[in-house]
């Protein structure tokens, strides 16, 4: 049932392939232009890349968030949901996988060109690379809940907005510091381990909290 959640999901999401390219779209002129505008220094570039990468994979994250639920609301589909015979929290898993999969990954991909744009050497991008592992699928996690309780509100973009960035500062945190600590060469095994324990807690509690949430605004 979960495999076939995510396939269905893939094939929506590559249908309108626009909703995809918008986000990495956001992400690259993001990381492109905020090195012309504080200049070409290597050094300062680095040490504000953490930052700048994680800001911008936030915002871009949440640029695709709001279509998780919003066809099935539209067509109908997502109160047919509730009356499958897997629990909703097991289909919720499988659409936040496919949103990961989607949006999550091919920043991952990207990576290797933000590090050589933002000037970081191989242990920052490394670093970069496995922060970006563990804390995208907690941004996908966390705004799943948020999409869950306004999908069916008319402006539930900006209420995401205000529900899901302060449930996404210690990620910002964590990671940034992780990136920060690769770079000048310091261990960033315990900033990976916080990273770990928020993407474990996502996992098991979030699906339960959004599974609630679409139950409350179909109510």
């Amino acid at each position: 049932m979960l495999v076939s959640v995510i396939r269905r999901e893939l094939k929506i999401a590559f249908r309108s392939g626009s909703e995809i390219i918008n986000p990495l779209w956001f992400f690259l002129i993001v990381v492109t232009l905020f090195p012309l505008g504080i200049g070409p220094e290597s050094q300062l570039l680095a040490r504000v890349a953490p930052g700048v990468v994680w800001v911008a994979a936030l915002l871009s994250s949440l640029l695709a968030l709001e279509r998780l639920f919003r066809d099935d609301f539209s067509d109908g589909s997502l109160e047919q949901l509730l009356l499958l015979p897997a629990p909703l929290p097991l289909t919720v898993l499988g659409k936040v996988i496919a949103h990961w999969l989607v949006t999550g990954v091919p920043l991952i991909i990207l990576s290797p060109l933000a590090s050589l744009l933002l000037s970081l050497n191989f242990r920052g991008w490394c670093g970069l690379a496995l922060t970006l592992l563990l804390g995208t699928p907690v941004l996908s996690f966390l705004g799943a809940i948020g999409v869950g309780l306004t999908v069916g509100l008319r402006r539930g973009g900006v209420l995401l907005s205000l529900l899901v960035l302060p449930l996404a500062v210690p990620v910002l945190i964590f990671s940034s510091a992780a990136i920060d600590a690769a770079s000048q060469g310091l261990p960033i095994s315990g900033y990976l381990a916080i990273l770990g324990a928020m993407l474990a807690a996502s996992i098991t509690l979030a699906p339960f909290a959004t599974a609630a949430a679409v139950r409350i605004s179909l109510q």
